[in-house]
Formats: structure tokens, sequence, C-alpha cells
């Protein structure tokens, strides 16, 4: 189990947080400590005049809020009545047992995890300290929850955890996932494992996953100093909701920040060029249309990027390469641009076409030539039967039927 505590000075900030979740149906209210009724029948109102009722008693002290998550190991499944006896245990370790709390459930993350809300400000005025309690009150209080309710152990399952989030980067799907947290996992593991030469190369592995990079405007701020929104994307790579902007994002990823993986991303697709050459022909060789060309790459574990333009013209093609974590335009290949793979595929199923009506006309040449030499033997036969044969006639030969000079008489 993981804790973290936020100490503020928004009540209502806090509590808005967690409400938006649930209206969102992200989150689930699950207990309301100390609150004399029941937490299915508390208004908005309730909730947070019981925590500004107590904070109002010290008007000295700021710092009046305590906003607190746990976190549990993404293997564990805990029911909701464990969560709340959780929760309550930890409380009372960290010296609020006496303190009104409102536990939520929350559903947006890869792992199980509650967050608590509550104020430090006691009923008779004094204040509970917040100084150092993440590291002297909280940390003794995590270790006793993990023993006592036997959960996972943070300390050992930390390296664990990162590498199961790492082999589980799935793509983005909007409002089941925190959008922020979703595209700051993906983001990173994709500049951590991809070699990508340029900004459109990287979106094509993005847009796999549900998300875009977009640099604004080109008369905006964000343009002129190479900062990056990312925006959630729906199945149809439409734009949804609000992007994140870089600078919200773990590590940064800015344009400036991904220029230097374009560099090493040159150096480093260099060797796997002809890996990636001879798996695209093979798919050439198969396909007959663009639809099975695609599903062939498919098949060898690489993504095609086919760039359309608004009238339906294909004028690109990247090619995303999940086995070697690599990606390539098609011209940079040599030779496999859209015009030319559209040209190889046509040729193809010219030259099938050609050879199926080749045979088709020798058998039908070969045909008509059985064909006109019966017809031959036919005309033949009848005119045998029906025409004199020369040189005989009823049988009678033809010099016998000569007729034979009269002699002339002498007088």
């Amino acid at each position: 189990m993981v804790a973290k505590i936020k100490s503020g000075k928004s009540i209502i900030g806090a509590i808005n947080y967690n409400e938006h979740k649930v209206k969102a149906g992200k989150a689930k209210l699950i207990s309301a400590a100390s609150y004399g009724k029941d937490q299915d029948l508390l208004c908005f109102n309730d909730k947070l005049f019981r925590l500004t009722d107590l904070a109002e008693r010290n008007q000295r002290t700021k710092t009046n809020t305590v906003h607190l998550s746990l976190n549990f190991d993404v293997t564990e499944r805990i029911p909701t009545e464990r969560l709340i006896e959780i929760a309550d245990a930890y409380m009372s370790e960290i010296g609020f047992c006496n303190q009104p709390y409102l536990v939520y459930q929350h559903f947006d993350a890869g792992h199980p995890h509650i967050h608590i809300v509550s104020t430090n400000i006691q009923p008779n005025g004094t204040r509970i300290s917040l100084h150092n309690i993440g590291r002297l009150v909280s940390e003794p209080a995590r270790k006793k929850i993990e023993l006592d309710f036997d959960l996972v152990r943070a300390d050992l399952k930390d390296v664990e955890n990162k590498q199961i989030l790492r082999s589980q980067i799935a793509p983005l799907e909007y409002g089941t996932t925190d959008t922020k947290r979703g595209i700051t996992n993906v983001v990173n593991e994709i500049i951590r494992q991809y070699k990508f030469t340029s900004l459109a190369e990287f979106n094509a592995i993005l847009k796999g996953y549900n998300i875009e990079a977009d640099r604004g405007k080109k008369q905006s701020v964000m343009y002129d100093l190479k900062g990056l929104r990312y925006w959630p994307l729906d199945s149809q790579a439409k734009k949804l909701g609000v992007p994140i902007k870089a600078s919200a994002i773990y590590k940064k990823p800015t344009l400036k920040y991904l220029e230097q993986q374009f560099h090493l991303g040159e150096f480093l697709r260099r060797p796997l060029k002809k890996q990636v050459k001879d798996r695209v022909d093979v798919a050439l060789r198969k396909a007959r249309t663009m639809e099975q060309f695609v599903s062939e790459l498919k098949g060898l574990q690489i993504g095609a990027v086919i760039r359309e333009n608004t009238e339906g013209r294909i004028y690109g093609v990247t090619f995303v390469d999940h086995k070697n974590k690599v990606v390539f335009n098609g011209s940079d290949l040599g030779g496999y641009s859209a015009a030319a793979i559209i040209a190889q595929i046509q040729s193809a199923v010219s030259s099938t076409s050609s050879g199926e009506t080749g045979a088709v006309n020798d058998n039908m040449g070969s045909f008509k030539g059985e064909v006109s030499n019966l017809a031959k033997s036919r005309e033949t036969f009848w005119d045998d039967l029906l025409s004199p044969t020369e040189g005989n006639i009823n049988g009678i030969p033809f010099e016998q039927k000569k007729k034979k000079k009269k002699k002339k008489l002498k007088l």
C-alpha cells in the first residue's frame, strides 16, 4: 500500500474534486465517518459544512484541509467493506480517529485506490500538526496496515509494479480511465521504447493508442515555444474532451524535448531498416488491395498508417514496426511511397487478370479450331454425296457418253 497526503487551504476544492469524479461515474462515496448520517443521505452542503464548521473554529490556521489517498497493488481485489475498514484503521493510526472524514472509492486508474477528505482542526479549535506527518506518522501507519490487513508490501512491489504497468500499456479509453494518467503512461512509454525521427512519426505510434500530439495554432505562444498538447481520440481518430499540456505531464514531453529523441532515433533505427523492408515485401507479394496489404502487415506486427486527403486520395503511408519498436515513412525505406505501393498492387492485379484472360483465350481458340475443322469435314461429306464425281456420271465412264460422229454419205 502507498499513502499520499496533501494538505491545503480549500476544503471545498478537495470535496469538489471527488464529487466531480462521482458525477462522471469515476468514483463513489463509500463512507462518511462522524457525520451522524448515512453517506447516501448526505447532500453536498452536508458534506461541506461538517468540515468547514470545524475549520472556522481556528481562524489563525490557514492550512486546514487534509486530502489523502491510499493506493493498493494492481493485483489486489479489495471489497468495499474492506476498504472502509482500512480507511478507518489508517485514520486512527495517524491521529484522526475523532475527526469527521469522507471516503471515496475511485475507479479511474489501473490500480484500486481510495481518497479521504478531512480537516486537521479539532472540535476544541486546536489543530493536529501536519509537519512531517508523512515521514513521522503516515509511514509507520502504512506498514502496520499492510501487516494487519495482509496487503502487498509497497517496498517489495515497487519495482515489480513499474514493470507490470509498462507491460500493460493499452489504448486510452476516454471516460473509463483517468485521462491525464492514461496519457502520461502511454506517452512516456512510447518515448522510452520506440525509435522515431519526427512529430508525424511520433503521432503514427500515438494514434494506435488513441492519442495525438498537437502543436496548436501557428500564431500561438505554445507553437512558438515548441510546446505540445496531447488530445484523447475516439476510435475514428476524432479529438475528445480537453487536451493535456505537455508541461503538465511527467518529464514534460514538449516538441523541444522530443527533438532530442528525433536525432537519437535517426541513428538507432538504421540497422533495422532492412528487416522492415523485408516484411513489407512479404505483405506486398500477397496483397491485391490496400486493405489486404494493411491486414497482411498487421499479421507481421507492423501497423500501417495510411494518410488520405479530404477527397479520400491516399498520399502517404507510415510503417510502425511493433516488434523492433521503430517507425519509417514509406519514402524513407526507398521505393515504398504510397504511389509506389498502389502501383505495385495494381500491377499484381493486372498480371493475374492477364494470365487468366490469356488462358481463356487459348482455350477458346482451340475450341474454335475444332469447330471449324468439324464444319469443314461436314461440308466435304455433303459435297461428295450430292455432287457428281469428275469422269463418272451414274456409274458410266465419261468417255462412253460421247456421241459418235455421223459419217457423211458419198454421193
